[in-house]
Protein backbone atom coordinates (compact mmCIF):
# COMPACT_ATOMS: atom_id res chain seq x y z
CA UNK A 1 0.00 0.00 0.00
CA UNK A 2 2.72 2.62 1.08
CA UNK A 3 4.84 1.94 -2.85
CA UNK A 4 1.23 2.73 -4.05
CA UNK A 5 0.93 5.96 -2.57
CA UNK A 6 4.50 7.11 -2.88
CA UNK A 7 3.73 6.20 -6.94
CA UNK A 8 0.70 7.89 -7.32
CA UNK A 9 2.78 11.00 -5.67
CA UNK A 10 5.24 10.78 -8.47
CA UNK A 11 3.05 10.42 -10.80
CA UNK A 12 0.90 13.55 -9.62
CA UNK A 13 4.17 15.59 -9.28
CA UNK A 14 5.24 14.26 -12.47
CA UNK A 15 2.05 15.77 -14.19
CA UNK A 16 2.08 18.78 -12.15
CA UNK A 17 5.63 19.41 -13.27
CA UNK A 18 4.67 18.70 -17.02
CA UNK A 19 1.67 21.45 -16.67
CA UNK A 20 3.58 24.13 -15.24
CA UNK A 21 6.17 23.65 -17.49
CA UNK A 22 3.36 23.94 -20.28
CA UNK A 23 2.01 26.81 -18.87
CA UNK A 24 5.56 28.58 -18.74
CA UNK A 25 6.40 27.64 -22.00
CA UNK A 26 2.41 29.27 -23.55
CA UNK A 27 3.41 32.16 -20.95
CA UNK A 28 7.03 32.67 -22.46
CA UNK A 29 5.47 33.19 -25.89
CA UNK A 30 2.11 35.26 -25.90
CA UNK A 31 2.97 36.99 -22.34
CA UNK A 32 3.46 40.32 -21.90
CA UNK A 33 1.47 43.43 -22.41
CA UNK A 34 0.82 43.58 -25.87
CA UNK A 35 1.34 40.04 -28.30
CA UNK A 36 -2.55 38.92 -26.88
CA UNK A 37 -3.89 42.22 -28.08
CA UNK A 38 -2.09 42.52 -31.67
CA UNK A 39 -3.14 38.67 -32.24
CA UNK A 40 -6.55 39.69 -31.09
CA UNK A 41 -6.51 42.77 -33.16
CA UNK A 42 -4.91 40.77 -36.27
CA UNK A 43 -7.31 37.70 -35.83
CA UNK A 44 -10.43 40.24 -35.74
CA UNK A 45 -9.32 42.95 -38.81
CA UNK A 46 -7.30 40.38 -41.15
CA UNK A 47 -4.71 41.92 -42.80
CA UNK A 48 -3.72 45.36 -41.32
CA UNK A 49 -0.64 47.72 -41.87
CA UNK A 50 1.59 48.73 -39.36
CA UNK A 51 0.01 52.17 -38.54
CA UNK A 52 -3.63 50.22 -38.31
CA UNK A 53 -2.35 48.05 -36.35
CA UNK A 54 -0.57 50.76 -34.11
CA UNK A 55 -3.66 53.08 -34.27
CA UNK A 56 -6.05 49.79 -33.04
CA UNK A 57 -4.00 49.10 -29.96
CA UNK A 58 -4.13 52.42 -28.10
CA UNK A 59 -0.72 52.67 -25.70
CA UNK A 60 2.01 50.99 -27.41
CA UNK A 61 5.09 52.67 -29.27
CA UNK A 62 6.14 52.24 -32.53
CA UNK A 63 9.19 50.53 -31.35
CA UNK A 64 7.69 48.30 -29.38
CA UNK A 65 4.42 47.17 -31.77
CA UNK A 66 7.99 46.29 -34.22
CA UNK A 67 9.72 44.33 -31.68
CA UNK A 68 6.44 42.37 -30.67
CA UNK A 69 5.41 41.59 -34.53
CA UNK A 70 9.53 40.41 -34.59
CA UNK A 71 8.72 38.02 -31.76
CA UNK A 72 4.87 36.95 -32.86
CA UNK A 73 6.54 36.31 -36.41
CA UNK A 74 9.28 34.58 -35.28
CA UNK A 75 7.22 32.14 -33.22
CA UNK A 76 4.74 31.40 -36.10
CA UNK A 77 1.86 33.56 -35.06
CA UNK A 78 2.37 36.16 -37.43
CA UNK A 79 2.95 36.72 -41.23
CA UNK A 80 4.25 40.09 -42.58
CA UNK A 81 3.70 40.42 -46.75
CA UNK A 82 5.58 42.68 -48.69
CA UNK A 83 3.91 44.07 -52.04
CA UNK A 84 6.64 45.21 -53.68
CA UNK A 85 4.74 45.61 -56.81
CA UNK A 86 3.22 48.86 -55.35
CA UNK A 87 4.06 52.04 -54.99
CA UNK A 88 4.84 53.28 -52.12
CA UNK A 89 6.20 49.35 -50.89
CA UNK A 90 2.94 48.28 -48.82
CA UNK A 91 3.75 45.72 -45.71
CA UNK A 92 0.49 44.12 -44.18
CA UNK A 93 0.60 41.74 -41.34
CA UNK A 94 -1.92 39.22 -41.01
CA UNK A 95 -3.09 36.06 -38.42
CA UNK A 96 -1.55 33.00 -39.10
CA UNK A 97 -2.97 29.56 -38.73
CA UNK A 98 -1.24 28.58 -35.89
CA UNK A 99 -2.09 31.92 -34.34
CA UNK A 100 -6.18 30.90 -34.92
CA UNK A 101 -5.41 27.90 -33.41
CA UNK A 102 -5.53 30.35 -29.99
CA UNK A 103 -8.89 31.43 -30.22
CA UNK A 104 -10.58 29.06 -28.02
CA UNK A 105 -7.99 30.42 -25.43
CA UNK A 106 -8.82 33.51 -25.87
CA UNK A 107 -12.72 32.59 -25.72
CA UNK A 108 -11.97 31.64 -22.46
CA UNK A 109 -10.00 34.20 -21.39
CA UNK A 110 -12.48 36.92 -22.41
CA UNK A 111 -15.22 35.23 -20.65
CA UNK A 112 -13.13 34.53 -17.37
CA UNK A 113 -11.98 38.53 -17.35
CA UNK A 114 -15.84 39.44 -17.66
CA UNK A 115 -17.01 36.98 -15.14
CA UNK A 116 -13.89 38.13 -12.66
CA UNK A 117 -14.88 41.90 -13.04
CA UNK A 118 -18.51 40.95 -12.13
CA UNK A 119 -17.01 39.09 -9.43
CA UNK A 120 -14.80 41.89 -8.21
CA UNK A 121 -17.79 44.48 -8.29
CA UNK A 122 -19.82 42.83 -6.34
CA UNK A 123 -17.29 42.19 -3.76
CA UNK A 124 -16.88 46.33 -2.93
Amino acid sequence: MENSVVLEKHVFTGKCSENLSSVEDAIYVIGGKWKLKIIIVLQENGNIRFNELQRAINGISARVLSNELKDLELNGFVKRVVHAEQTPVVVEYISTDYSRTLKPVIISLSEWGRTHKRKLKEDF
